[in-house]
């Protein structure tokens, strides 16, 4: 089933302040705090916080797409298994693959993210846990 084209959790709105953009109903806040992303990555979402390393990527709509599957796939898992199930997965597809690169590429809910980043409106039509489709 998938969300409501109508949903006020992604809709956002251009309220530039020190942090960056703060989205509609204040449930996700765009920060830029550079040392606080891992080396290698530009950006990274634990709800209700999407950090990314520069300032100027707060407008890379990819980006911020695949940052928004992440904060969708959070919501479904309520937050704190989906951390749980990605540091698992992560540990299978490293035991798998023996490279952290190809490790975190084919985890499920990266291959979700990177798959549907350049679809803007993937998360309008997106079903409820799709990221099972790519296990």
């Amino acid at each position: 089933m998938p969300w409501p084209k109508s949903s006020l959790l992604f809709k956002y709105y251009a309220d530039e302040n020190e942090y960056g953009l703060i989205f509609e109903l204040g449930l996700v806040v765009i920060l830029i705090l550079k040392y606080l992303v891992p080396k290698g990555y530009l950006g990274m979402t634990v709800f209700p916080f999407m950090f990314l390393k520069h300032k100027r990527l707060k407008w890379n709509k990819v980006l911020v797409n695949h940052e928004k599957i992440h904060l969708r796939q959070q919501i479904e898992l309520l937050i704190v298994p989906f951390f749980i199930i990605y540091g698992f997965e992560f540990l299978v597809r490293w035991f798998q693959y023996k490279e952290w690169g190809l490790a975190y590429r084919n985890m499920s809910f990266e291959r979700e993210a990177y798959e549907n980043e350049k679809d803007l409106d993937y998360l309008d039509s997106r079903s409820f846990w799709e990221f099972i489709n790519y296990f």
